[in-house]
C-alpha cells in the first residue's frame, strides 16, 4: 500500500512527511521525489527519509538507472517503491514544473 502527495517545496514536504508518520508510516518508508538530482538528494538528508537503493530497485535497475536519463531514471524509482508505470509517467510529469513527490509505502 502507498500514498502520494504534490507538494510545492520543502516547507510542505515536511508537513506531509509528519502526517503521513501520523498515519503509521515510518521515514524510512516515504520518499521524496524532484527533477532536480541535488534537490531530490538534499531533501532527502534534509528530512531524514528513504533513498531509493539497490534494497528497492534491485541490481539491475540499479545499474540501468546510471545510463538512464533522469526522467527515465525517476519513473524506475518510483515503480520500485510501488506506482505502476502510468502512476510514474504521470508524476514524472508533475516533477517536470517544479514541484515535489512524495511517496510513503507501507508493507
Amino acid at each position: 500500500m502507498y500514498k502520494v502527495e504534490v507538494v510545492e517545496n520543502g516547507v510542505q514536504a515536511t508537513n506531509v512527511i509528519n502526517q503521513l508518520e501520523n498515519q503509521g508510516y515510518t521515514k524510512e518508508n516515504i520518499y521524496i521525489f524532484a527533477h532536480d538530482k541535488d534537490r531530490s538528494e538534499d531533501l532527502t538528508a534534509a528530512t531524514d527519509t528513504g533513498d531509493v537503493s539497490m534494497k528497492e530497485q534491485g541490481l539491475m535497475d540499479t545499474i540501468g538507472n546510471v545510463f538512464r536519463k533522469r526522467g527515465d531514471e525517476l519513473r524506475s524509482k518510483m515503480q520500485s517503491v510501488g506506482l505502476t508505470e502510468m502512476e510514474a509517467e504521470k508524476y514524472e510529469e508533475v516533477l517536470d514544473t517544479g514541484k515535489l513527490v512524495i511517496v510513503g509505502h507501507q508493507q
